[in-house]
């Protein structure tokens, strides 16, 4: 059986198929779909290649006053192979004079009470050359520092090697289906990576909605197209066909992202190595032991794990309730002005509630169980980004999962009502900038 075109949802599938196919088949969508997974891996693979490959390799000659009588032996040997170290019985004076003409590159002034801690040291330099460099300085005096020390309190140097040593902690999550090794790292990243994007999945296309109804509006194409559908077909067509595009270039970075999971293993191995790690720009917290907590070649099957298909499936569930909520209130704003500019203030009370969930992510990830977390994942204007954060930082239960979809369905209802009364009415308004008093009005009369 088909439907008659009279029917108001053939007409919304047919305004939505047309949206869709626009958009699709033009080169701009294939270029983000390819790029944009790139990019992404660009954003964190570079920044440690560049530190790992372009370390700063310049040599330093440095002169060290050492006033203990101690140290400056043991700080020669922790620095790194960049710097030469001179002992130096000269005057301060005399060590900041060749500073300035450059015959030394810095000196370091270590007094008699270092040792007890009653005094600090000090480096001076025309500049000590980077924060990178800054790192390096202050973790050899430290570790030089420390073990003196240590065997100034009688300790043997047995207890500096166990110190030394590392020692390793496996987390184990228990499940019914068997005991895996915890992937709290990965989990965080995932969950980092599948909130980012859909909160810029809603934001891109919650403001193409916006910007499609402008243009319509500005050329009065959508006063041919009103002449054959309503205002809210009109709407709700465009909605759903620009939804269904994002979803498309979801799905496709889904699976370039994953390909690339692949083929990562080998460089998250080469960029994590201990020789990566001990890059000048590499410093880690004390404690830290710069490994991954995974075998860097398991990554495909590690993901394969975390994305759970419920996890998956509420990705794309939250995604569409997220999109569809905050795309029909862009679509009211974008019917009550003439030009984009004019937007900027009628959009803000949307713009905020999809970029504020953001800055609660690290407190989700921190302690996903909490009392905020669990609001926050079920407020309906947070809920999009939130919950599947926390899906996949932790165990929900399936009945938070579930109300949070509910509510966001229900909060979908009714402000797709009273986004349509501002539609309805701004489509056809032109002449005067509209304020956020006027779609009020517009909201109660129309």
């Amino acid at each position: 059986m088909t439907r008659s075109f009279d029917d108001p949802m053939s007409k919304v599938l047919l305004i939505a198929r047309s949206e869709y196919l626009r958009r699709v088949r033009s080169k701009t969508f294939a270029v983000t779909t390819l790029l944009a997974p790139l990019l992404a891996l660009a954003v964190v693979a570079l920044p440690i290649a560049f530190a790992t490959m372009t370390g700063d390799e310049a040599a330093r000659r440095v002169a060290v006053v050492d006033r203990t009588g101690r140290l400056a032996r043991p700080l020669a040997e922790a620095l790194p192979p960049t710097y030469t170290v001179i002992a130096e019985g000269a005057p301060v004076d005399s060590l900041r004079a060749r500073v300035l003409d450059g015959r030394l590159d810095g000196y370091f002034v270590l007094p008699e009470g270092l040792l007890d801690g009653t005094a600090g040291a000090a480096y001076y330099s025309r500049g000590v050359g980077g924060l990178a460099q800054q790192a390096a300085l202050q973790a050899a005096l430290r570790d030089v520092v420390r073990a003196a020390r240590i065997r100034d309190a009688g300790a043997p140097e047995a207890v500096l090697d166990l110190l030394g040593a590392r020692a390793g902690l496996d987390l184990v999550t228990v499940s019914a289906e068997g005991d895996a090794a915890d992937g709290a790292l990965a989990s965080s990243a995932v969950a980092y990576v599948l909130g980012l994007l859909i909160y810029v999945a809603v934001l891109i296309y919650g403001v193409m909605v916006m910007r499609g109804v402008i243009e319509e509006k500005a050329n009065r194409i959508v006063e041919v197209i009103a002449s054959s559908a309503r205002p809210f077909e009109l709407m709700m067509g465009k909605v759903l066909g620009i939804g269904a595009v994002g979803l498309t270039q979801l799905v496709g970075w889904s699976a370039l992202m994953l390909a690339f999971s692949v083929a990562a293993g080998p460089l998250l191995a080469l960029l994590f190595s201990p020789e990566a790690m001990s890059a000048p720009g590499m410093s880690l917290p004390e404690g830290a032991s710069g490994e991954l907590p995974f075998d860097p070649e398991e990554l495909p099957s590690l993901l394969g794990r975390l994305l759970s298909p419920g996890l998956l499936a509420a990705f794309v569930g939250f995604f569409l309730g997220g999109y569809l909520l905050f795309s029909s209130l862009f679509a009211a704003v974008g019917s009550a002005v003439e030009q984009e500019s004019d937007a900027q203030t009628l959009q803000l009370p949307i713009m905020l509630p999809i970029i504020l969930p953001v800055f609660f992510l690290p407190s989700v990830l921190t302690a996903p169980d909490s009392g905020l977390s669990v609001f926050l994942s079920l407020f309906p204007f947070s809920s999009p980004i939130l919950m599947v954060v926390r899906m996949a930082a932790t165990d929900v239960p399936a009945w938070q999962v579930l109300l949070a979809l509910a509510i966001l369905v229900a909060a979908f209802v009714g402000m797709i009502a009273l986004a349509a009364r501002v539609y309805r009415v701004g489509i056809l308004m032109y002449g005067k900038r509209a304020t956020l008093r006027d779609l009020w009005r517009w909201v109660r009369t129309a």
